[in-house]
């Protein structure tokens, strides 16, 4: 019964050995890791018949084993052996009667699988033949008789070394006797134990290691931990691989390590094949850091590293790995070069929670005196810039490492500031200003950029507005720089010093990008972000006091109030030349969406003066009372224009002029809750063209679908101007 279990034990075991991954877990495939070339084998048998074989017996068994696994396929092992087996009768009535013994010789094959490196199961079979010897069956001497064996086992070995193994071996043998004595066939079952020395070198011996490829010239420049995102599909270094065998090395993957800033190492290159001899120059290096890099600040601003280029690879099925040290310094997340400007675009930090806590309170102290109807990415960066004014920012210059002396030389390791630094301390260089301003802007959701220039850097940002509408921004086109249709606004912030206004930083700017009209370069930020993403910061309030309110409400007012006159007078300029009612007409619609309404009272009554039957001027007039709060007489003159357009042409501006005064009118049916009326003008416009009512509808009208979202001043600006033809 012992056997039995035993024999069930093995059959089990060498089933879940399929299951089980051959390479340990580890990823190497232990078979071919620990194969070996030839080993020999001495085995030590104890013998049961299945069935009487003629009277009981006594039966061991003595034999020698050579094993020669199968080069690529060392599961298979082809075997051959040669042996002993001794049956000693315990026939009380004929003692030593049928006593014999066997000389046989198998050949067989086994499949063998490592569980572990000093454990493996293995089934094998075999055949062969015997000659068995009887020495006292008949009275004239020895008699010899030729069997036929075959068999097939189960093997459990363990190998507390490379060259050594003990063996569990039990075995179902087949016997049958080619002659006329059959009395002795049958199955036998058999429990060995047997020990093997295997040949070949221990492939986890010193010796043994394999060291087919020469790393040689890994070198790995100054590392900036505010690049991490860029090294992640960027090579941050090389290395050269030379294959020094006779023979190809397969399946090589070259990956680089860093200690403590890595969470694992970083793949970096794989080749299918190097042949004998040859080499891959330049093999490229990735590192996908950690957060940890940000945690390097101070001292010499970087921290010299020693990280390890790690080459897997196999050679003639077995599997090797080679390190090789390579040194370089890993600089704190301030530092950059300046071989690539758009590396600025990672030190504009808008996700920083202590820079959007300052612009919110920017906004509300700056929200009463904001226009509802004019540019608002405009009216956030006055804010901002005299928000800054406000607390005392200003430009210092960097003695050590002025912008000249960094970007001239593309190797010097810059240093940046923060934003949120640059905000604590109150002071910085052109770059750290930049960074600072184009981070609080980026906050608001207003897209940056910044411009080089020879020596200097400065932010710029996109107003959204149509290029062809820029004197609703400056009269003086030049005053924008039109860039794929929208209009950009430069700002000189290196003229944060307490005494200078919005418009000086904006016509300075302006001035330097004229002058550099040859040198300049504009960048976007989130185009550059797209490469260099921007530093993680600690998120952590900053605990500052952001300035007076009512202060940075005042300075607002005074930007806001010459931003205002200088576009009014444009537009006044424009219509005293011409002495042309549409530019009398355009001077009025600006100064009322500027919320200079006598102004626009004057202008449109120039407009009646010069044509009575203006409905662009009636029409506008009927707004200026709608601001005012005056809803019926906004209804009024409204209601007066219309008959003027008569029946306009499908599709014609008269037309698009007769909805827009509908929807006017329905506006201020709707402040007069006349409810029933306002929606009778707006069903009368929607007639007419359902797609450019929605247009002109854009704020919903009270009493409709979506008019809660709808505040006051969306109200006031929702009004529709009409241009006069």
């Amino acid at each position: 019964m012992l056997k039995k279990n035993g024999l069930i034990v093995l059959v089990l075991a060498f089933i879940v050995s399929r299951g089980f991954a051959q390479t340990g877990g580890s990823g190497v495939d232990l078979n071919t890791y620990y194969q070996y070339p030839l080993s020999v084998g001495f085995e030590y048998q104890s013998l049961t018949p299945f069935t009487s074989l003629n009277g009981p017996y006594n039966i061991f068994d003595a034999a020698g084993t050579v094993t020669m696994p199968i080069p690529g396929q060392p599961v298979l092992q082809p075997f051959a052996r040669l042996g002993y087996t001794r049956f000693n009768s315990l026939d009380t009535l004929f003692p030593g009667k049928w006593d014999h013994y066997h000389f046989y010789g198998t050949l067989g094959m086994a499949y063998a699988s490592k569980l572990a490196k000093n454990f493996e199961v293995a089934a094998d079979a075999s055949v062969g033949a015997s000659e068995a010897i009887f020495p006292n069956l008949i009275d004239t001497g020895a008699t010899g008789l030729p069997y036929f064996l075959a068999s097939v086992g189960g093997k459990v070995s363990l190998t507390p070394s490379y060259g050594f193994s003990i063996d569990f071996h039990p075995t179902i043998r087949y016997q049958v006797a080619m002659g006329p004595l059959n009395v002795l066939d049958g199955f036998l079952l058999s429990i060995g134990v047997s020990a093997s020395f295997r040949f070949g070198e221990d492939p986890d011996s010193a010796r043994a290691m394999i060291r087919s490829l020469r790393l040689d010239n890994a070198r790995i420049p100054p590392v900036f931990s505010a690049m991490q995102s860029f090294y992640t599909t960027n090579p941050i270094g090389q290395v050269s691989i030379m294959n020094t065998e006779k023979q190809a090395v397969t399946d090589v993957e070259v990956s680089f390590n860093q200690k403590e800033y890595m969470d694992s190492p970083t793949p970096s290159f794989s080749v299918a094949r190097i042949e004998a001899g040859k080499g891959i120059a330049d093999v490229p290096l990735k590192a996908v850091f950690n957060s940890k890099v940000y945690d390097l600040e101070g001292g010499l601003g970087f921290t010299p590293l020693t990280g390890e280029v790690v080459v897997t690879y196999k050679l003639g099925g077995r599997s090797a790995e080679q390190r090789h040290p390579v040194t370089y310094n890993l600089y704190d997340k301030r530092a950059m070069t300046w071989d690539d400007d758009r590396k600025a675009a990672a030190f504009i930090t808008p996700l920083d929670r202590a820079l959007k806590n300052y612009t919110a309170f920017i906004n509300e102290a700056s929200r009463q005196a904001t226009l509802p109807a004019w540019n608002k990415s405009l009216q956030i960066a006055m804010q901002i810039y005299d928000a800054l004014r406000e607390i005392g920012i200003y430009y210092q210059d960097d003695p050590a490492a002025p912008f000249s002396k960094v970007q001239a030389d593309r190797s010097f390791v810059d240093f940046i500031s923060m934003p949120r630094d640059t905000l604590a301390r109150k002071y910085g260089d052109c770059k750290n200003l930049t960074a600072l301003y184009c981070s609080l802007l980026e906050t608001k959701s207003v897209a940056t950029g910044f411009i080089t220039v020879p020596g200097h850097i400065y932010p710029v940002f996109d107003t959204g507005q149509s290029a062809a509408t820029y004197k609703d921004i400056h009269p003086d086109r030049t005053m924008t720089l039109a860039i794929d249709g929208t209009l950009w606004v430069p700002v000189e912030v290196t003229m944060l010093d307490g005494k200078s206004d919005f418009q000086a930083a904006w016509q300075r700017a302006v001035e330097e990008w004229k002058a550099n009209e040859k040198d300049r370069k504009f960048y976007r930020t989130r185009e550059a972000q797209a490469v260099y993403s921007p530093v993680a910061i600690q998120q952590t309030d900053l605990g500052l006091q952001y300035g007076n309110a009512d202060d940075i409400a005042k300075l607002f007012a005074q930007d806001l109030d010459a931003a205002v006159k200088v576009i009014l007078a444009g537009y006044f300029a424009d219509a005293a030349k011409s002495k042309d009612k549409r530019d009398w007409n355009r001077l009025g619609i600006a100064s009322a969406k500027l919320r200079q309404l006598k102004g626009a009272e004057d202008a449109f009554a120039k407009v009646l003066a010069l044509d009575p039957k203006s409905v662009g001027a009636r029409v506008n007039l009927g707004n200026i009372s709608f601001l005012k709060g005056d809803f019926a007489k906004a209804v009024d003159a409204y209601k007066g224009a219309i008959p003027l357009l008569g029946k306009p042409d499908k599709g014609s501006p008269a037309e698009r002029s007769s909805i827009a005064i509908l929807v006017n009118t329905s506006r201020a049916y709707a402040a007069l809750k006349r409810t029933s009326e306002s929606q009778a003008a707006l069903a009368a416009a929607t007639n007419l063209d359902a797609q450019a009512t929605a247009q002109f509808a854009a704020v919903p009208i009270a009493g409709t679908e979506g008019s809660r979202a709808a505040s006051s001043a969306d109200v006031g600006n929702a009004i529709n101007f009409v241009e006069d033809q």
